[in-house]
């Protein structure tokens, strides 16, 4: 099987409200970013590209396509698009490559959430007979999840907080978070809930940007002489549409996919996980099998800032970084989408 790296990564600032800025105008500078890194001139010069995106928060159908203008009109190039987080764009690339299609891919995804409601917009993305049309937003699906966890013993509001203290801590070194800094368990727990028992700090901000990223067989990346880490493993499961019908309390289909992708087969010293509630970093973590020398979600993970239909790529992105900078050997990065983590990602990263 060839072997698969990670060469160029590149995300935008988390923000709450990018203002006039349009989709392009958020996808451009990252893909610059990815193509100086390489010193590669255009889109022209991968193989195939494929983003990830979701036409609900424009509002319009394809509205993917118009992100496509960041590419360049001509000449033509080979393109695909996934209706998800960049991350399952990513898996997508991956398999072409895996199948001899192409050397290298440029992988994107981009949201722009700040001008509805995005607890709201999502709701479409639920069973459309039965639960869309209840607008369940998924701040409410995840209060479910969270009261679960609670009454079974399974996790605290201590724990929550934790969790939330943590990753604002981490961000104070993320000059790309959204939301950073000290806070106590005490100050967090202080808060009113938001919609219980959830409180607004157990809930990651809507932000806007995009990220961007390229990967190529080892012999590609060897060729342009640039750093990389090579994907030694990556799965994606995923579980039954309707919440009603699974263990909420449990995620089956992250602990089958890290099963697949090998998280088992080495340490682990960094490990990024898209976990959008606090509690859900904590079901994750252990449906992941990682222990306390584990660092988890260093910059602060998506609790500081969560670029909708990019976090997921970035997590691979954040992985690679610290691989390249020497600051881990080994690692795993997780995506989710649906609610109550219905579909989730893992990926396997290791240094060259």
């Amino acid at each position: 099987m060839r072997e698969i790296a990670v060469v160029a990564y590149s995300q935008s600032p988390c923000v709450a409200d990018a203002g006039a800025t349009n989709e392009v105008e958020l996808i451009m500078p990252q893909l610059q970013a990815v193509y100086s890194q390489l010193g590669l001139a255009s889109a022209q010069d991968v193989d195939f590209v494929c983003s990830g995106s979701c036409d609900y928060l424009q509002g319009a159908a394809f509205a993917f396509v118009a992100g496509v203008d960041a590419l360049g009109a001509v000449p033509p190039i080979k393109e695909s698009h996934v209706e998800m987080d960049a991350a399952w764009a990513l898996y997508e690339a991956i398999l072409k490559i895996r199948m001899g299609h192409a050397d290298s891919a440029l992988i994107y995804g981009f949201g722009k959430s700040s001008p509805g409601e995005l607890p709201i917009v999502l709701s479409q993305r639920l069973d459309p007979y039965y639960l869309a049309p209840l607008w369940l937003d998924t701040v409410s699906l995840a209060a479910l999840q969270a009261r679960l966890l609670l009454d079974q013993g399974l996790v605290s509001e201590s724990d929550m907080a934790a969790v939330v203290a943590r990753s604002r801590r981490n961000a104070m070194g993320n000059p790309l978070a959204q939301l950073a800094g000290e806070f106590s368990i005490e100050d967090l727990l202080a808060e009113e809930h938001f919609v219980a028992p959830l409180r607004r700090a157990d809930c990651c901000p809507v932000s806007d940007g995009a990220a961007a990223m390229v990967i190529a067989t080892v012999e590609q990346a060897r060729a342009w002489g640039a750093p990389y880490a090579r994907i030694t493993g990556i799965d994606q499961r995923i579980e039954n549409h309707n919440p009603c019908l699974r263990d909420l309390t449990d995620s089956v289909s992250t602990r089958q996919a890290a099963a697949a992708a090998g998280v088992h087969r080495g340490p682990v010293d960094v490990a990024e996980i898209y976990a959008p509630f606090s509690h859900q970093e904590i079901l994750l973590t252990r449906a992941l099998g990682l222990d306390d020398s584990t660092l988890v979600n260093p910059g602060g993970g998506v609790l500081a800032g969560n670029l909708m239909m990019a976090s997921g790529l970035s997590r691979v992105g954040e992985v690679f970084r610290r691989i390249v900078d020497g600051k881990a050997g080994r690692g795993v990065a997780h995506a989710t989408s649906g609610p109550c983590l219905q579909h989730n990602l893992v990926a396997v990263l290791e240094g060259a």
